[in-house]
């Protein structure tokens, strides 16, 4: 069932008036375009307001960019999703497994420590204690802060969400690629894409029409997220998108702009039972509906940041919504999504 243009965009006020959302809201099905909404400030001391094409941050909604890198080379043959760490990266991991592969960094179930361990860790902020975040500006940047630790589990044996793999497969891209991370993304999956505003930005020169993200005080006060994340995004999270070139990257990948047939199924492929209704393939999260079939998911949290988007194959329906606060868009996109279910 379809909903009608004029509730679709009552659904998505009213859950912006309960919410305080703040952000841009993007929905399009097939070549309909359906909504397209800004709300709240994108600086909040000169309140200037958050506008359809604002860059917004997406935290670790841009592990699929990373994700297709790896299939992109893998591809040319430059890569296997079976080749090991050690086979792909001359990096000295002394307590790391030397079976680790590809697939297992991609799937979250590789067992390297993670640098940010949510089970160990419930504030992002606390990492920059002793790493400052204004030194966080390449990938090897992250080295330290994982390199010479134990692994946390044997490889293979459990799914756990892991920043540290995503660093990892990174790093293996800019190895194979001869370039640096984002510029690599900017030129193969960026560029083909059209996502012509998209980028991976230094959090002390952003470019024009970029949010700030915000953290809320239980004061009622607020303050940037500029001292709580890496001054650059790392190829586990950080790019800014608008909403529209977030729905570009789901047609190109659906169309096979950046992969193969056969290696575009794989990625989106489920590959390891994950949390809760979730599944895992390369880079993405699969849920199955009500009739079983799947539908492709991707999620972001940082302080200030907050981020999901859902692509529903059968339906050709793709919804996107980023948050500059730290809250919002999981409730936004489930009211939107509630009108076709």
């Amino acid at each position: 069932m379809n909903m009608s243009m004029n509730n679709l965009l009552e659904r998505i006020e009213a859950a912006q008036t309960k919410l305080n959302f703040s952000g841009a809201v993007f929905v399009k099905q097939g070549d309909s375009i359906l909504a397209h909404r800004s709300y709240g400030y994108a600086n909040r001391s000169d309140e200037i307001p958050n506008k359809v094409n604002t860059r917004l941050g997406i935290a670790s909604g841009c592990k699929i960019f990373t994700a297709i890198a790896i299939a992109q080379l893998v591809d040319q043959g430059k890569l296997s999703f079976d080749a090991t760490l050690k086979q792909c990266l001359q990096v000295s991991f002394p307590y790391f497994e030397d079976n680790i592969t590809v697939h297992h960094l991609l799937t979250h179930t590789s067992g390297v420590p993670d640098y940010f361990d949510e089970e160990e860790m419930d504030d992002f902020e606390q990492l920059w204690i002793t790493t400052p975040m204004y030194h966080v500006r390449r990938l090897h940047d992250f080295l330290p802060l994982f390199q010479h630790k134990p692994m946390k589990f044997p490889v293979g044996s459990r799914f756990h969400y892991n920043n540290t793999g995503f660093i990892l497969l990174g790093l293996i891209v800019e190895q194979a690629s001869g370039m640096s991370f984002s510029d690599y993304v900017q030129k193969n999956i960026f560029d083909k894409a059209g996502m012509m505003d998209s980028g991976y930005f230094e959090s002390d020169r952003l470019p024009g029409r970029t949010a700030l993200g915000y953290i809320d005080l239980p004061d009622g006060g607020w303050r940037t997220n500029i001292y709580a994340l890496p001054a650059k995004g790392g190829s586990d999270g950080g790019a800014y998108v608008t909403v529209a070139d977030m729905a570009r990257l789901w047609e190109a990948l659906m169309n096979h702009q950046l992969l193969s047939k056969e290696t575009t199924d794989l990625l989106l492929s489920v590959h390891t039972e994950a949390e809760k209704d979730f599944s895992y393939g390369y880079g993405v999260w699969l849920q199955k509906n009500a009739e079983g079939s799947l539908h492709y998911v991707l999620m972001g949290y940082d302080p200030g940041v907050n981020f999901r988007t859902v692509f529903y194959p059968d339906r050709a329906l793709s919804i996107v919504v980023c948050s500059n606060r730290s809250g919002g868009a999981y409730e936004m996109l489930s009211t939107i999504e509630d009108g076709w279910n």
